[in-house]
């Protein structure tokens, strides 16, 4: 992805600030780091919304920094309240460190704020908005797998992670 040198120039000025850089000390899912989650769903959401012509600078932009909330989300208290909780509350703050490193036009606004839809009851207003929710999704899942397929599929492995793996491999969109 980032030998594609038209989406580089679209997110450059975002890659070279700390606040984006500091998601890499932080774990998403797994053993995936947020920065390298958030790269991955920005590049896919990018190639796609460039397929359907849809808005795709600010799709990159907004995707790459979707989960900007850096903190370790799994130290966010036990005892709260579930709409307190982080799968509530982080699409907020990544908005707030967000609009710290950048200006951000309405679309990004929203693709950040509604990414977490429907678990979060912010409807997206784009076509953009919605194409994130999925591709967010898609990655957590893929990143789940390759975890499994890493630690637990050693020794022949199991055959329920084995065909979910093949399912998601034959969906996958063409990049």
């Amino acid at each position: 992805m980032l030998d594609d040198e038209e989406y580089v120039d679209i997110v450059k000025d975002l890659l070279e600030q700390d606040s984006v850089n500091q998601m890499k000390r932080y774990r998403q899912h797994y053993d995936v780091s947020t920065f390298e989650h958030c790269l991955s769903v920005s590049y896919k959401s990018y190639k796609i919304c460039k397929k359907l012509k849809l808005d795709y600078v600010s799709m990159a932009r907004a995707a790459l920094l979707h989960d900007l909330f850096l903190y370790d989300w799994r130290d966010n208290g036990v005892h709260k309240k579930l709409t307190d909780k982080h799968a509530f509350t982080h699409p907020s703050s990544a908005l707030e460190n967000a609009k710290k490193i950048t200006k951000l036009n309405e679309k990004e606004e929203d693709i950040i704020l509604s990414h977490m839809w429907p678990i979060a009851l912010r409807f997206p207003k784009y076509k953009e908005s919605y194409i994130i929710t999925l591709v967010d999704k898609y990655s957590a899942i893929q990143e789940m797998i390759q975890f499994y397929k890493k630690y637990s599929l050693r020794n022949n492995g199991d055959v329920f992670f084995k065909r979910v793996s093949k399912l998601l491999s034959n969906i996958n969109v063409e990049m």
